[in-house]
């Protein structure tokens, strides 16, 4: 048997359950994972809590990000062997002793890297990589990202950094030395934020990533670029429709374009293997086990540092 966190109605943390399931077996081009360690991301209480709409009539479960090693193959399955260290995205059902996936989601996990960190990368690794990918950024930009110091904005600073460009970064007082740490310029939002930027960057940035969806932050990076097909934002895509924004995913009422599912995929292994080789990192935070996994979306959305990750 396997232990899985579902809920059946919308709500409060308070909705999620741990229940016994059968043991998933892998069908043709799956595998099945026993899951180590499960990372925690907005849109698993946003799904749970009903700002996001769900499938079908539940119930439902809950994560798609995590890591482990693999218990069993499926049918037409080539590169992978029982006992594999792995990452995975895109499960239904993450917060779990056990899943399968498709092949296509899961991905070796290099020596030396943990299954906490393999479980972090998923969502915001995917997002930040393809929003950079898709605003072209490279070694002339000056990047602006608003919200510096959450998982998708860390990963945006890595990979901006090593395409070259010059990065700023909001952040609070208290989250600066990390963004600096990563190779961001980091500067305090809030009023006057358009003045700290052009401080930092006197000839103005080329390019906005808002990772932040804080008030404001989108009418401020109308005023410091002209170019709106070079901002846009990951968490308040209605907001950006009504603006002429860009907007991936986050509201959006424009779905993600195959190009950038398939980018967001491709940031996984990468990820990985820039991790392996000292070139990524992703910033931990605290661990709960299953049965608290109501209170690691509640501590999420209190904006707790680092990666939170569920383990089973």
């Amino acid at each position: 048997m396997a232990k899985v966190v579902q809920f059946t109605q919308v709500g409060g943390p308070e909705v999620l359950e741990v229940v016994d399931a059968p043991a998933p077996a892998p069908g043709s081009g799956e595998v099945a994972i026993h899951v180590e360690a499960a990372g925690v991301n907005p849109i698993d209480r946003k799904l749970r809590s009903g700002i996001r709409p769900l499938p079908g009539d539940g119930p439902w479960r809950t994560g798609s990000d995590g890591a482990g090693t693999v218990t069993a193959v499926g049918e037409g399955v080539d590169g992978f062997r029982i006992g594999d260290p792995v990452a995975f995205f895109g499960a239904a059902g993450a917060y779990a002793t056990d899943v399968v996936v498709p092949a296509s989601q899961a991905f070796q996990r290099p020596a030396g890297v943990s299954a906490a960190q393999g479980a972090a990368l998923g969502i915001p690794a995917g997002t930040a990589y393809q929003a950079l990918r898709s605003l072209g950024i490279r070694e002339d930009d000056t990047l602006l990202i608003h919200g510096g110091s959450g998982s998708v904005g860390q990963a945006a600073i890595q990979f901006a950094v090593l395409l070259g460009a010059h990065v700023i970064a909001t952040t609070s007082d208290a989250r600066a030395d990390r963004v600096r740490d990563l190779g961001a310029e980091p500067i305090a939002y809030g009023d006057g934020l358009t003045g700290r930027v052009l401080e930092a960057a006197p000839d103005g940035v080329t390019a906005i990533l808002d990772c932040a969806g804080a008030d404001g932050v989108l009418e401020a990076s109308i005023e410091l670029l002209d170019d709106k097909s070079r901002i846009a934002t990951i968490v308040i895509g209605a907001k950006a429709d009504e603006l002429g924004l860009r907007a991936f995913a986050g509201g959006s009422v424009q779905a993600i374009t195959p190009q950038q599912a398939a980018w967001r995929a491709e940031a996984v292994p990468v990820s990985l293997a820039l991790m392996a080789a000292g070139y990524f990192d992703v910033e931990l935070g605290a661990q709960f086990p299953l049965d608290e996994a109501g209170a690691a979306q509640t501590a999420n959305a209190e904006g707790a540092p680092g990666k939170l990750i569920v383990v089973p």
